[in-house]
């Protein structure tokens, strides 16, 4: 048997399928209805993922929030032995603990977005399907009445709309990526080591003096002024 009649013969025997498939058009509906469950059921376990990534995040604020104070109540205690050392590494641990607290906020934050959006997925895909139940019965009757070729490839092109919108949807995706990665490109291009070094330095001076405002408040706090001085 040639190539070409091999081609043929398959190309039959994918007809043959297809025009089963339609001329039961409610096991087809049925399958679709059954295709959307699944997509709803994948979108419902990205937001369980989601939100579990957030309570995490939550638990992590807390925690972090939680050790600052901690480290706060001992540096308070170490200005009352008048420990100004320990005071001094515990308020700098203190204030590590704020800055990891405050950094785990944003990402918690955005994470709410993130949750959010796909909650409003899960929303629109049970609307689609609770319409496409409705419609049901309608398109049985629609595809029964279908006789011709051209009904025919008509309903079959309709029924594969789904795989374009895929399509649309992973090539915006690509886009979306290189862009990302162009981005990503022109920041590393545009990196300044002199002035990272510098912005560093600036830091380092604003927390040794934001560590020396808050150990002289605490020792103000812990000790007070005698009045008769």
């Amino acid at each position: 048997m040639s190539w070409l009649e091999q081609f043929t013969l398959v190309m039959r025997s994918n007809m043959t399928l297809l025009r089963e498939r339609f001329e039961d058009p409610e096991r087809m509906l049925h399958q679709l209805l059954i295709d959307m469950e699944e997509e709803l059921e994948n979108v419902r376990a990205g937001v369980a993922e989601a939100l579990a990534d957030e309570i995490q995040l939550r638990q992590q604020v807390d925690a972090a929030r939680k050790q600052a104070e901690q480290w706060l109540v001992r540096a308070k205690s170490a200005i009352e032995r008048k420990d100004n050392s320990a005071a001094e590494a515990a308020l700098d641990q203190k204030l590590r603990a704020a800055e990891q607290a405050d950094d785990l906020t944003k990402e918690y934050e955005r994470q709410q977005q993130e949750t959010r959006k796909l909650r409003d997925s899960v929303q629109g895909l049970e609307e689609k399907i609770r319409q496409a139940r409705q419609r049901r019965s309608l398109l049985l009757a629609r595809m029964t009445r279908a006789k011709s070729t051209r009904q025919i490839n008509s309903a079959l092109s309709k029924a594969e709309g789904g795989s374009a919108f895929a399509e649309f949807h992973r090539l915006e995706s690509k886009v979306s990526r290189e862009e990302a990665l162009a981005e990503a490109y022109d920041r590393m291009d545009g990196r300044d080591p002199d002035a990272e070094e510098l912005e560093r330095q600036f830091a380092q001076l604003q927390r040794s003096e934001q560590l020396q405002r808050e150990l002289s408040a605490l020792r103000q706090e812990v000790i007070p002024a005698d009045p008769q001085e």
